[in-house]
């Protein structure tokens, strides 16, 4: 598995919709993200664990994939060179 860091934008108009349709659909995805919404940045973030990009975009429900942008992220290691940490960048 991989990890991702998972961001789910959705509009001010749209943020009461969001939480009452997560509320009735998707209780998991309220609970589990970290909302930017008091901070008049509607996103809701988490990090995710999955086996591709496409597999944590299913994370977010049907609803709002579309606006969701989706982020591999590793920890390098200090003892790891640089050469061999950015051999692995495409």
């Amino acid at each position: 598995m991989e990890r991702y860091l998972v961001i789910s934008k959705h509009t001010l108009e749209d943020c009461k919709r969001a939480i009452e349709h997560f509320k009735q659909h998707h209780a998991g995805f309220l609970t589990h993200f970290e909302w930017g919404c008091m901070d008049n940045d509607h996103s809701a973030y988490a990090f995710i664990d999955a086996d591709s990009h496409e597999a944590a975009k299913l994370s977010v429900p049907p609803l709002f994939r579309d606006k969701t942008n989706v982020i591999k992220v590793i920890t390098f290691d200090p003892k790891t060179s640089e050469d061999s940490m950015h051999s692995k960048l495409k």
